[in-house]
């Protein structure tokens, strides 16, 4: 069973640069090949400052620390037994090349079904740019395999 005690909880923030490097390879390696993805002029001829994030790209932003998986073992995942069961994305502001982006990671539930064989996380992640502008939410899920 894993532990509920940390519903609510809310994790320590985690900064990230964004670089234009990494926002072109993800265009790249997601198959987005409009150019305001990976050319500056493109990007600034659609209104943007620098080159955008791609779509679900707010995803890899909280792999960028030493253990991005941390938060489920203090909860009590296993993570041979963990599968990812969904990923919501909501994009209030355009993340871009040069921003500071700060993640927060809140817990917002805990459930089982199937009497505990399966039991879910649901992690909500709120990221906000170097202006303290809340610039997407985020919302995963994943499902641990007890049986």
């Amino acid at each position: 069973m894993l532990n509920r005690k940390f519903i609510g909880q809310v994790f320590d923030p985690l900064v990230v640069e964004i670089e234009k490097g990494q926002l072109k390879f993800f265009a790249k390696a997601t198959g987005a090949d409009d150019p305001i993805y990976t050319d500056e002029c493109a990007a600034k001829a659609a209104g943007y400052r620098a080159l955008p994030a791609p779509p679900t790209f707010g995803f890899t932003l909280g792999l960028a620390k030493a253990d991005p998986f941390d938060l489920y073992t203090k909860i009590g995942v296993d993570m041979t037994k963990a599968l990812h069961g969904e990923q919501q994305f909501e994009y209030l502001e355009p993340i871009c090349a040069g921003d500071t982006i700060t993640l927060q990671d809140k817990v917002a539930n805990i459930f089982e079904k199937k009497g505990g064989a399966l039991e879910f996380v649901t992690i909500r992640t709120s990221a906000k740019n170097q202006n303290n502008t809340l610039v997407a939410k985020m919302v995963r899920t994943i499902v641990v395999r007890n049986a």
